[in-house]
């Protein structure tokens, strides 16, 4: 018996890497769309589909990032300045895209633009912060997604939804998490609605890795003006020593991160560019053997592995 199942699940691995290795025809003659080009994933990307010979329309929120990435990419590569937090941006750079890709539509679109703010414990963070860190991640995503979706639609094309292992599985960064969450229930929704317009949806789903959004020095500096603005009587329940201890804990966890970008690219390039794409990707080590496999397991079994080495509040009961 056990062989026989060994047998077949060696055999679905066999169809799936079969399938998965079957790449789109005239790659050349198709456009994509990326946000958050100016560092990190999506300039990294920009890059990799240049070289792979994609029509790449990238997006930048500075004009710093843009002359980066041009200088670093052929002539195929074409830059335009997006803020995913304004409508008229949007609405300038959807625009923008429909004069270049013309009756093609557009094969691709990368929602890659993001803001990482996970320092600092529910109670800690202002409302503005939830507001302006849902405003990028998820608002931001669902209306360049509703501006560009005929320009897809019409090239029975690809939307590459970037999230996180935090979507999957919460347990820190409570304004993040619920934003990817977001992210997670837009494209399941998004996926089944366009089934029937040939236009598949993929979610990537990275562990920690550093980019210019999880830099060390930045990311300290922010956790301290954080504790500095929590209000007195909200600090005096946790205490000093606590925060000194998370603190540590977190800088140990960005100084884990990994440096290999292309764990990540590489998701998103397979998406754009298989005949059978994932409906999700789970990039990195830590995403695939450890969060994936625990969030998977009782909730009560998951607390107590995430948070068993948690400082303690000075005023724990």
């Amino acid at each position: 018996m056990w062989l026989y199942l060994a047998a077949l699940v060696g055999l679905y691995y066999l169809l799936r890497w079969y399938r998965e290795r079957q790449v789109v025809s005239h790659l050349r003659d198709k456009y994509v769309f990326i946000t958050g080009c100016d560092s990190g994933f999506g300039n990294l990307l920009a890059r990799q589909l240049d070289l792979r010979g994609l029509r790449v329309l990238a997006a930048c929120l500075t004009e710093k990032g843009a002359q980066k990435l041009k200088g670093q990419t052929s002539d195929r590569v074409e830059t335009v300045i997006l803020d995913v937090t304004n409508t008229q941006s949007i609405a300038a750079a959807t625009q923008w895209v429909k004069e270049r890709v013309g009756d093609r539509g557009l094969w691709g679109l990368v929602n890659n633009a993001g803001t990482f703010h996970p320092f600092g414990y529910t109670d800690w963070l202002k409302i503005d912060t939830y507001m302006s860190t849902l405003q990028v991640n998820l608002i931001g995503l669902i209306e360049v997604t509703l501006s560009m979706l005929p320009l897809v639609k019409s090239a029975q094309g690809r939307i590459v939804n970037v999230s996180s292992i935090l979507g999957r599985l919460a347990f820190f960064g409570t304004v993040y998490s619920c934003s990817k969450y977001g992210v997670e229930a837009f494209s399941d929704v998004l996926r089944r609605e366009l089934q029937h317009f040939g236009v598949k949806i993929s979610i990537v789903e990275p562990g920690y890795f550093r980019t210019e959004m999880t830099d060390l020095q930045k990311a300290s500096e922010t956790m301290k003006q954080v504790w500095k603005e929590v209000p007195p009587h909200i600090k005096e329940t946790y205490g000093q020593k606590f925060f000194d201890a998370y603190f540590e804990n977190m800088k140990n966890g960005l100084l884990q991160s990994s440096t290999n970008l292309n764990l990540v690219t590489d998701c998103m390039e397979h998406a754009l560019t298989s005949v059978h794409p994932r409906t999700r990707y789970s990039a990195g080590w830590d995403a695939q053997f450890f969060f994936i496999p625990l969030s998977y397991l009782p909730t009560s079994l998951a607390d107590y592995i995430l948070t068993r080495s948690w400082p303690k509040p000075a005023q724990a009961v």
